[in-house]
C-alpha cells in the first residue's frame, strides 16, 4: 500500500456550474465565482470546470470562457478543464484557448482532457458535424497539443499564437482503464472520476502506477481522485442536504434530467429500490455526514487509495450550505 503524508494531499475543486430550481445558468455562474474566491482562501488548489453539453443542470458547456470568468475573479488559485473532450474539438483550437487563457494569467492554467464528448450521441453528432462517424485518437490528439505548446513548433508550418512555448500542465482524465494506460504510457499526471463511475477506480489507478513511464513532464506516478463531499454541522442535516445530489443521479439513471432539486426528508420517497440501489453504486465515493464522520472515511480512503490529491464536488441547493460544506472539507484537511 502506498503511504501518503499530510503534506502530500492538495485538495482542489471540481465545479459544473450547477443550475438549481427556481434559477439561471447566470446565477449559477455569479456562485461559481464565488465559491472559487472562497477556495482560493481557504487553502484549494485548483478550481476545475467540466465541459458538459444538452444537460439542463449543467452550465459548464463553454468550458474556456467559464475559465477565465474564474481566473479573473480570483489572483491565485489554479483554474482549468475537468475536463476539455477532445472529440469535440480540433487539437489547434483548445491550445490557442487554452494559450491564450495562460497568457492572460501565468502560471494558474490547467488543461484537464478526456476521451469521451460529454454528452448523449444526438449532441455528439451536432457538435462534430460530418467527423461525427471518423475514428478518434486521443493519444494522438495529446501529442500533438504537446507539440503545439512545445516552443521548438517555432518553425512548423502548423503553429499556436498564442500557446507556443507555454508550460500548460496537461491531465489525463478517465474513468476506465483505458484512460489509465494512455497517463503511464505519455507520463502524465492522471485525474479519476470517482464520483460518479466508481467501478474501475482501484483498478485503473493501480495499473497507471505499475506502468508510469516518467516524461519530461512528470518523474513519477501522480494520482487525483474525484469524490463527493456533502459536509454539514451534523450527519442528520449533511444526509438531508445530500438528497439532492441523490436525485440528480436518479434522473442520470432514468434519463428524467431537472434542475438541482431541493433536498427531501426521505430519499426513498422520490425514487424505487431499484434506482436507489443503482445511484448508491454510482456515489460510492462520497463523503456525507458531520466534521468527524467525514474525517473518519476520508482518512480511511486515503489509506486505501493513496492517492495524491483529491478534488471535491458537491451538489448542494442552498448556496450558504454548499460553501459552508467546502470550508468544513478545508478545514479537516488541515487537521488530517
Amino acid at each position: 500500500m502506498q503511504q501518503t503524508t499530510k503534506a502530500a494531499i492538495a485538495y482542489s475543486v471540481l465545479d459544473l456550474a450547477t443550475v438549481i430550481e427556481g434559477h439561471t445558468p447566470a446565477d449559477s455562474f455569479h456562485n461559481s465565482l464565488q465559491l472559487a474566491q472562497h477556495a482560493e482562501k481557504w487553502g484549494y488548489k485548483r478550481f476545475w470546470l467540466a465541459e458538459h453539453h444538452n444537460m439542463a443542470s449543467v452550465a459548464s458547456s463553454a468550458t474556456a470562457v467559464l475559465i477565465g470568468y474564474i481566473a479573473a475573479g480570483t489572483s491565485s488559485i489554479r483554474v482549468g478543464s475537468g475536463g476539455i473532450m477532445l472529440p469535440n474539438h480540433a487539437p489547434l483550437i483548445v491550445a490557442e484557448q487554452f494559450g491564450t487563457l495562460a497568457s492572460l494569467y501565468p502560471n494558474r492554467i490547467d488543461l484537464g482532457l478526456g476521451r469521451a464528448p460529454g454528452t448523449d450521441q444526438l449532441t455528439a453528432m451536432a457538435i462534430r458535424g460530418r467527423n461525427f462517424g471518423s475514428e478518434h485518437d486521443f493519444p494522438r490528439d495529446v501529442q500533438q497539443l504537446q507539440t503545439f505548446f512545445s516552443a521548438d513548433n517555432c518553425h512548423s508550418n502548423l503553429r499556436a499564437i498564442p500557446g507556443e512555448g507555454l508550460d500548460i500542465p496537461i491531465w489525463i482524465l478517465g474513468s476506465s482503464t483505458d484512460s489509465a494506460r494512455v497517463a503511464a504510457a505519455m507520463g502524465l499526471p492522471y485525474a479519476f472520476a470517482s464520483h460518479f463511475a466508481p467501478t474501475y477506480f482501484l483498478e485503473a489507478i493501480a495499473l497507471y502506477r505499475k506502468h508510469f513511464q516518467p516524461s519530461a513532464h512528470l518523474e513519477k506516478p501522480y494520482v487525483m481522485a474525484c469524490v463527493n463531499v456533502v459536509s454539514a454541522d451534523t450527519d442528520k442535516e449533511a444526509a438531508r442536504l445530500a438528497t439532492s445530489v441523490q436525485q440528480l443521479f436518479v434522473g442520470v439513471i432514468t434519463g428524467k434530467r431537472r434542475l438541482l432539486q431541493p433536498p427531501v426528508d426521505s430519499i426513498h420517497a422520490v425514487c424505487s429500490e431499484a434506482e436507489l440501489a443503482a445511484m448508491q453504486q454510482m456515489l460510492t465515493y462520497s463523503f456525507i455526514g458531520g466534521p468527524d464522520t467525514i474525517a473518519h472515511r476520508f482518512r480511511n480512503f486515503v489509506e486505501q487509495t493513496g492517492i495524491d490529491e483529491v478534488m471535491v464536488t458537491s451538489h448542494i441547493y442552498d448556496h450558504a450550505a454548499r460553501l459552508h460544506s467546502y470550508e468544513a472539507f478545508s478545514e479537516m484537511m488541515g487537521n488530517l
